[in-house]
């Protein structure tokens, strides 16, 4: 894979306010793309070269299924082939994605947390957005639905990059990318997104300050953190900092009280803290499917004890916080 996927997309970035970051993005893009070398990396560019071409249809980002709606079904060889070639790129995770009537279900019903967050943020209308660790680009498409000017979407992961690639092949825009990037690959002076998001991310971090510094530098003086993260239940300031497995995935770090979660976010400069959703994630939310095969969340769950994980932890609940850098400096 080369950069040809996300030139369009630098194209018009380089006609925005962060046009000066252009280059050093596209370097940092084709560096990642040659060192990420995969071993299913050339069976998922064959199933990409595979996807086939479909009648004209009309875009559809504002609801909670994101594609193409077509004016009638697909013909069912049409309709095998190109849901054929999706397959390939599984697992799944975020979405949901409906292209012409193939329904991908995700292993998230990311649609559930965009409907807690999108009530909450500032309006993305004609917004340069970051989203980190973006996935797919599922949540940049829907921000885009909600009138974001323009969506840089980061992930290190290659298949996610590629899962993205595929649905533009029939979305064709050039508003929204994701990139390989990690967010220590991107510019070191890089600033001045309207809006950042970090959802599903802080719990990740060996050094949560420094994801939250950082993400305090992207943005621009009065812009906007939406933050969304696992937390643990109850008052106070306290930290679960898992001894092994948290609901059997082996990078979770720390995970805060909403309260020392809030400090940490005041400590790194921000202000107007708010907290505007917590919920306990269900099965609902995120379980298996044909699109994502693996063990899910119901899995990793005590099956006498929903509200404890398989290792005795409390059980995931998430919450979403919002804040902003300052206009300026007290």
């Amino acid at each position: 894979m080369d950069l040809t996927p996300f030139e369009p997309f630098l194209d018009r970035l380089a006609r925005t306010g962060l046009g000066a970051w252009r280059e050093r993005l596209a370097e940092g893009t084709a560096l990642r793309l040659g060192a990420q070398a995969h071993g299913d990396a050339p069976k998922w560019e064959q199933a990409l070269a595979r996807l086939p071409d479909l009648p004209s249809g009309w875009a559809r980002l504002d609801g909670p299924c994101v594609g193409i709606e077509g004016a009638g079904p697909l013909d069912a060889d049409l309709s095998r082939s190109l849901t054929e070639a999706l397959m390939v790129l599984q697992p799944w995770r975020k979405g949901p994605f409906c292209i012409q009537g193939v329904h991908i279900d995700t292993e998230w019903r990311s649609d559930l947390k965009w409907e807690r967050v999108a009530g909450a943020i500032a309006p993305l209308a004609d917004r340069l957005v970051l989203d980190v660790g973006c996935g797919n680009g599922y949540y940049g498409w829907r921000m885009l639905g909600a009138g974001a000017q323009l969506v840089l979407g980061i992930d290190p992961t290659l298949l996610f990059v590629l899962q993205w690639s595929a649905i533009n092949r029939y979305l064709v825009r050039d508003d929204l990318a994701v990139l390989p990037l990690g967010i220590e690959d991107l510019p070191r002076d890089l600033t001045g997104f309207d809006t950042v998001f970090s959802m599903g991310v802080l719990y990740h971090r060996r050094s949560p300050i420094d994801h939250l510094m950082d993400l305090h530098r992207l943005l621009r003086p009065g812009g906007e953190l939406v933050l969304e993260t696992l937390v643990l239940e109850g008052e106070g300031e306290r930290l679960l900092v898992p001894p092994g497995r948290y609901a059997a995935m082996r990078n979770v770090w720390f995970i805060p009280t909403v309260a020392a979660l809030a400090l940490w976010l005041g400590r790194c400069g921000f202000t107007g803290i708010r907290v505007v959703d917590v919920t306990r994630t269900g099965p609902e939310e995120q379980r298996a499917t044909d699109w994502m095969r693996f063990r899910s969340l119901p899995d990793h769950l005590d099956p006498k004890d929903p509200s404890r994980t398989i290792e005795g932890h409390p059980a995931p609940v998430r919450a979403v916080l919002i804040a902003n850098r300052p206009e300026s400096i007290p």
